[in-house]
């Protein structure tokens, strides 16, 4: 079975609304396959329907200050996929709209179930120029998350207005997730866990922060509200070399690592020293197995120094 029969491409154009009308249009059972799967989550958490609608709500005036033009988009969506905003918003936000919940039932910790977590266990990783069989820089991911994305899944080809083109693999219903653009940017981001998770008050949902990345700029990191943390790596193609960096975020700080010897790779535990020392995160207990990477990426630097 071939690639685009697993994710269809989906090709929008135009005003951010115009081109959620078209999104919702070209996909509205994958649309509705998303809503089913993260309304019978929540649910399992304890949400019922009215519960879930009224989190919902409460992320759009945090949406619309963030950026009206993505609320704009997301009403499209729902329109030509005939599902309400709210189901769009819980597509986008499900992990803020549980943590949300948390909150309102005053929990005295957030739920720690690595299940909530919209990344699941992933590892991205960068191979620069001079580290690649071809010469060219790599930036793959794997996306560890529900058997189910397989029919919620799509390529989604943004042809923008105002900024870059772009394409991304993401949830049909979603604006971003794992994405490139025309300025040769790529973004991939994991799932990072720390003690200082959804405790100062609602930040940018992460699918959104993602999507202003590839529109705008590596600052735009810095100049958000961030609810809780995440990795994002980027990388650059530029002729024949290339740049890449992993971005370790919490909702105080950011911390960064570079390639060493033209390799990047990052999991679902914090890297930078200076996060391990600041934070603490109960991510590893979770996921010990986000360390295997680092032994064979170890052994593989010290086996050879040539082409991955």
């Amino acid at each position: 079975m071939t690639i685009p029969e697993y994710f269809p491409l989906v090709d929008v154009s135009g005003t951010p609304h115009a081109r959620g009308v078209q999104h919702g249009r070209a996909v509205p059972e994958r649309v509705a396959g998303g809503v089913a799967l993260y309304r019978a989550q929540l649910g399992r958490r304890g949400l019922d329907e009215a519960t879930i609608r009224q989190l919902a709500q409460s992320m759009l005036p945090v949406i619309e200050a963030y950026d009206a033009s993505y609320l704009e988009e997301m009403r499209g969506i729902a329109e030509g996929a005939g599902v309400s905003l709210e189901d769009i918003v819980m597509i986008k936000c499900r992990t803020e709209m549980l943590f949300g919940y948390a909150d309102m039932k005053q929990a005295a910790t957030p739920p720690s179930d690595p299940a909530s977590s919209e990344d699941g266990d992933c590892t991205g990783l960068v191979v620069l120029p001079a580290r690649s069989a071809t010469g060219r820089l790599m930036h793959a991911h794997n996306w560890d998350w529900r058997q189910e994305c397989v029919d919620t899944g799509i390529v989604l080809r943004i042809r923008s207005e105002s900024g870059p083109d772009m394409l991304t693999f993401t949830e049909a219903g979603a604006l971003a997730r794992h994405s490139f653009n025309t300025n040769g940017v790529s973004l991939t981001g994991n799932s990072l866990t720390c003690d200082e998770d959804f405790r100062k008050g609602a930040g940018v949902p992460l699918v959104l922060l993602r999507r202003r990345v590839l529109e705008a700029a590596m600052k735009s990191i810095w100049a958000s509200k961030r609810y809780c943390a995440n990795n994002m790596i980027l990388a650059q193609a530029t002729g024949n070399d290339g740049s890449g960096i992993s971005l370790e975020t919490s909702p105080g700080e950011i911390f960064w690592t570079l390639p060493e010897n033209d390799l990047l790779v990052h999991a679902n535990h914090w890297m930078s020293p200076s996060a391990v020392i600041k934070l603490r995160g109960p991510g590893l207990p979770q996921r010990p197995d986000s360390t295997a990477w680092k032994t064979r990426s170890a052994a593989s630097r010290a086996a050879s120094n040539g082409p991955t």
